[in-house]
C-alpha cells in the first residue's frame, strides 16, 4: 500500500503517522507513507494557495491550480491516476467496511482540505471518493487522512504482529470485540471470568461470540441490522432482548 497525502501540513501528517505500529510497518517496507506539500505547486512568490471566495462570505478557499498540478505530478510519478479521497462532513462516513475496500487498493491519495473548503473545480477533476469520520467539522483534513490511514493499515498482511487481530477485533460480523483479560486473576476484587481458564478452547470461543452479540445489543443495537448470526446465537440475541424487554 502506497499513501500519498496532498496536505499543507505535511510534518503534522509524518509525525503522527510514522510511530508505533504504522511507523514500524513503513520500515518493514509493508507500505509508504508520502505528504505533498500542495504549496510546493503555487506560482505565488509567497507560497500562496488560498483567497477570497467569489460571491463573498468568511473565510478563505483553497485555489485549484495547487491542488490539480500537486496530483497532475504524482500521477505522472507513479504512472497512473489513483483514487482520490476528500475527506469533508458531507461525504459518507468512514466503516470498517469501507476501510476493507480500500485496503485492497496500491495506491491512495488522501486530499486534505483547510480554511473555507477546496475550490469546486478542483474537487471536479481530482476527487473520487468523498468520505468523513463524523458529523462534526475540524480545522482540516489532516486529522481524518490519519485516522483512515490507522485503520486500512491494520488490514495489510504483516502490519499486525497478529494477524487474526485484524479480522476478529471490533466490528467483525458488525458484532463489537467480547471483554479482554490478562494478568493478574483477580483484581480489586473482580475475577477473570472462569470459561477462559478453562483451557477449553471451543467453548471460549462460544463465550466470546455470545458476550460480542451482548455487548453489541448494549452498546451499538443499531450495528446487529447486519450481523452475520448462525441459528443458535439468533436464538441467544432474541433472549436477551426478551431480557431487557423484561427489566424495562
Amino acid at each position: 500500500m502506497n499513501y500519498h497525502i496532498l496536505t499543507l501540513f505535511p510534518e503534522m501528517v509524518l509525525n503522527g503517522l510514522n510511530t508505533s505500529i504504522i511507523g514500524r510497518a513503513a520500515e518493514k517496507g509493508l507500505l509508504s507513507i508520502e505528504a505533498i506539500d500542495i504549496r510546493e505547486y503555487s506560482t505565488d512568490k509567497h507560497r500562496h494557495v488560498d483567497d477570497y471566495p467569489y460571491g463573498g462570505g468568511a473565510g478563505m478557499v483553497m485555489q485549484p491550480m495547487p491542488i490539480c498540478e500537486a496530483y497532475d505530478a504524482l500521477c505522472e510519478k507513479i504512472k497512473k491516476k489513483p483514487r482520490v479521497i476528500y475527506m469533508t462532513p458531507q461525504g459518507r462516513v468512514f466503516n470498517q467496511k469501507i476501510a476493507e475496500e480500500l485496503a485492497k487498493e496500491e495506491d491512495l491519495v488522501f486530499l486534505c482540505g483547510h480554511y473555507e473548503g477546496i475550490d469546486e473545480r478542483a474537487l471536479e477533476l481530482v476527487a473520487t471518493d468523498y468520505l468523513s469520520i463524523g458529523d462534526y467539522v475540524l480545522t482540516g483534513g489532516e486529522l481524518p487522512a490519519m485516522v483512515m490511514i490507522d485503520c486500512i493499515s491494520r488490514l495489510i498482511p504483516g502490519v499486525l504482529n497478529n494477524d487474526t487481530s485484524a479480522e476478529f477485533e471490533s466490528f467483525h460480523d458488525n458484532l463489537l470485540e467480547y471483554p479482554q483479560y490478562t494478568r493478574p486473576e483477580e483484581y480489586r476484587g473482580l475475577r477473570v471470568p472462569e470459561i477462559l481458564l478453562s483451557g477449553h478452547h471451543k467453548n471460549i470461543d462460544v463465550w466470546r461470540r455470545e458476550q460480542s452479540i451482548k455487548r453489541t445489543l448494549e452498546r451499538r443495537p443499531d450495528l446487529l441490522t447486519g450481523a452475520s448470526l448462525s441459528a443458535k446465537e439468533a436464538e441467544y440475541l432474541k433472549r436477551l432482548e426478551i431480557e431487557i424487554e423484561k427489566q424495562e
